[in-house]
């Protein structure tokens, strides 16, 4: 009898862990997505506005590796100003989606050569303050993706 309730009892347990594990899962892949974004966009502390700046950037933050990434932009704001962004009123993203937001921001474009080879990208460099728009996921809403 003891054996019974103690089975049932790690089965119930068994259950509700993996109930729990599938609640989990989206804010997982939204958080991933968000620190994605984070590591190809966010550069707070930085001025930007150099060919320099955009080999060495593109290269620390790992859009080298394989293949150069042929176009990033790397805003020069605080996380706190680019999540404010996402309050303000939802636009359409090029994809078609409702979730996207816009905002002015300082920026520094990154613009492959086109005659280098990863890893050894090589870039031009534009420093700008322009609009930007992003696509802002999750409750409270965070950015996941630098839409353009």
């Amino acid at each position: 009898m003891m054996d019974l309730q103690r089975t049932q009892s790690l089965l119930l347990l068994l259950v509700l862990t993996l109930l729990g594990l599938g609640l989990v899962q989206p804010s997982y892949g939204q958080d991933r997505m968000y620190q994605r974004f984070l590591r190809q966009h966010m550069d707070p502390q930085g001025t930007g506005g150099s060919d320099n700046y955009c080999n060495v950037m593109m290269q620390r933050r790992k859009m080298t590796s394989v293949q150069c990434k042929r176009f990033n932009t790397f805003i020069h704001e605080d996380i706190w100003n680019i999540r404010g962004i996402c309050s303000t009123t939802n636009i359409q993203c090029k994809n078609g989606q409702m979730n996207c937001h816009e905002g002015v921001v300082k920026v520094t474009d990154c613009r492959e050569t086109g005659n280098s080879k990863a890893p050894n990208c090589r870039y031009r460099a534009r420093a700008s303050t322009r609009r930007v728009v992003i696509a802002c996921e999750g409750s409270p809403e965070v950015p996941v993706h630098f839409d353009r």
